[in-house]
């Protein structure tokens, strides 16, 4: 088992002392305070949570539903928030709002999601092809923030013929982004084929002078080590490969600390893993129910590799109490070992390879005309 520990100093981002140089990457759905909680438990509390998405307009309305995601656990320290916004004022205005009432500790920028309805209005990593919009969201961001540090998440670009993350990174510097995180694919490849590691390398050397976060194809710990070593990135950002598997976040200690300790969970130990992430969904949602209904979504992820019938899975998409969810996991083959695949590639794994732009955006990258307010979206999350 590898137990190279590639990063000599602790990831600094602003006065964050990020140790291992392990994030969570945000999930619209999926990185809600409680899986987060989740995660800080299996990792000792050692690395950087990120919340789900925050649309600046939401924020700034102060919608409900987004008002409930931005709320942190008392033991989540930094607080990080991640914001999308398309309008320069509007991500300004948020900013400041998360300045002057201290919702947050650390501010991430989205540039990378490329789900439609978000790169359809020109934003996520549609956003970086427009070079001046990027740049005064970047201005505005930073001039809120005041002392809190900005950091961004992006794509390498739209598609192969439209690359940004090189111009974008010299732009984050230059208008004072403290960290810049990398997803290894363009818009166009969605979720699909294999990250380009060496784009992250290539990042690297093109801004030194900033930390550069690694994201794509970590599915174990030591993925996230052979990352740090082939490209020379300062740190790992984890989305997709912790879907079910919140203490992955634990490997990622032990391999940063230089042991070869992973865990392994029989089906028992991570049924109850799984209750106790629908408990706390109840909990956090403030209704058992709607707790136990959110958390189906994490079933399949969760139950990967285990030998569980197909009637028996649909038993547990269907459930909506957790006394009911716990009868249907006592049913189950508790002793099964963890199994052989089961470390791989989960959740969305497709290619998308057509990008919903607004009309004309691929003409002229500078021009910027017929993007503001009016693209913002009006709910946080998934």
């Amino acid at each position: 088992m590898t137990t190279f520990a590639p990063a000599p100093a602790p990831l600094r981002i602003g006065p964050h002392t990020v140790l291992p140089p392990v994030v969570l990457a945000p999930m619209a759905g999926i990185t809600n305070a409680p899986f987060r909680t989740l995660c800080r438990e299996f990792s000792a509390g050692k690395g950087l949570f990120v919340s789900e998405m925050i649309t600046t307009r939401a924020l700034v309305e102060r919608n409900e539903k987004t008002m409930q995601l931005i709320h942190f656990d008392a033991s989540e320290t930094p607080r990080s928030i991640q914001l999308y916004g398309v309008d320069p004022v509007t991500v300004g205005k948020a900013v400041r709002m998360i300045v002057e009432e201290d919702l947050a500790d650390h501010i991430d920028l989205n540039f990378g999601c490329p789900v439609p309805k978000v790169t359809r209005k020109g934003g996520g990593s549609a956003l970086p092809y427009k070079r001046p919009l990027f740049r005064a969201i970047l201005k505005e961001a930073v001039a809120g923030a005041g002392d809190l540090p900005v950091t961004i998440k992006m794509r390498k670009g739209i598609d192969d013929d439209h690359l940004t993350y090189l111009d974008a990174g010299r732009i984050a510097v230059e208008e004072g982004v403290k960290a810049v995180a990398l997803h290894g694919r363009t818009t166009a490849q969605h979720y699909g084929g294999t990250a380009d590691w060496e784009a992250i390398a290539r990042l690297k050397e093109h801004v030194p002078e900033i930390p550069v976060l690694g994201n794509g194809d970590i599915w174990s710990a030591d993925d996230a080590l052979r990352m740090m070593r082939e490209t020379g990135c300062d740190g790992v950002v984890v989305g997709r490969g912790c879907l079910g598997r919140p203490w992955i976040f634990g490997d990622l200690v032990s391999a940063f600390e230089g042991t070869g300790d992973r865990r392994a969970p029989t089906l028992r130990e991570v049924a109850d893993v799984m209750l106790r992430h629908a408990t706390l969904l109840g909990e956090w949602i403030g209704d058992e129910s709607r707790g136990v209904i959110d958390f189906r979504k994490h079933v399949a992820w969760y139950l990967k590799g285990f030998a569980v019938g197909s009637q028996m899975r649909r038993n547990l998409a269907v459930t909506s109490s957790l006394d009911e969810l716990g009868a249907q996991l006592r049913e189950l083959d508790l002793d099964q070992p963890w199994p052989d695949g089961a470390d791989g590639p989960r959740g969305r794994t497709s290619g998308n390879n057509r990008v919903a732009l607004p009309d004309g955006w691929l003409k002229d990258p500078y021009d910027c005309a017929g993007v503001g307010a009016e693209a913002e979206l009006d709910t946080s999350g998934g």
